[in-house]
């Protein structure tokens, strides 16, 4: 059977890690059976980060590998739609929400001061108070450094909240009257768009950002087309 490892849900949600989450998003639109390790830890994956895919012995890091992966293999066994490679448009949307618009959102959640008040329980509420105080503190001292090397981090918060805004309404006009980014269908896309949408809307962190994409009538009910999808 396939396993996810990956983080623990909260939230309401499949997990509040927008990559963990496009990967099961992925995996229950294929209608593939599987299991989720939750206690997962990214220290003792084989890149240092989650979520990983095992199979039948062949063990797969990096979401965009695993859905690859799994399109290649289980082609057969998931709507056509889901199995057809990525194309231009989407790699290009993908890029746009996976290496821009979620430094933003983890610059919201992790170093903001009203984000860290969440995010720091739901990630390490589970660990001994000093242990996880400290591994909490290392972790985000880390996130802080992968902001400035990214780029984001070093805009003050209006200036990346307006870049992270302009995202968003690529992404609305990307969709257009379309019921998916597929098309009439959800194709592998729809497992990112939905994932990062989910965690930033139906997240209790409330940002500028966050209160744009909820203004989005076209994007709030596409999310809520998703979670009717895949039942989460």
């Amino acid at each position: 059977m396939i396993e996810l490892l990956q983080f623990a849900p909260g939230s309401g949600l499949m997990n509040l890690s927008p990559f963990c989450m496009k990967v099961e998003v992925f995996v229950r639109l294929a209608g593939l059976e599987y299991r989720c390790i939750n206690d997962a830890t990214p220290l003792r994956a084989p890149k240092g980060k989650l979520p990983v895919l095992r199979d039948a012995g062949t063990v797969v890091p990096d979401s965009a590998a695993i859905v690859a992966y799994l399109q290649q293999r289980y082609a057969s066994r998931m709507p056509a739609a889901l199995a057809v490679p990525e194309t231009a448009s989407h790699l290009a949307l993908r890029r746009l929400i996976e290496d821009h618009l979620y430094f933003a959102m983890l610059r919201l959640r992790w170093i903001d001061d009203a984000g860290w008040a969440f995010t720091k329980p739901a990630f390490f509420g589970g660990l001994p108070p000093l242990v996880g105080d400290v591994i909490a503190g290392l972790v985000r001292r880390k996130m802080r450094r992968d902001l400035q090397g990214q780029g984001l981090g070093r805009h003050d918060r209006p200036h990346l909240c307006r870049e992270a805004i302009a995202d968003v309404d690529a992404l609305v006009a990307a969709l257009g009257e379309q019921a998916f980014y597929g098309g009439a269908e959800p194709a592998a896309i729809d497992a990112v768009v939905y994932a990062f949408l989910a965690n930033m809307m139906w997240v209790p962190v409330e940002t500028p950002v966050k209160a744009h994409a909820l203004q989005q009538s076209t994007l709030l009910a596409y999310a809520e087309r998703m979670k009717a999808r895949v039942g989460a």
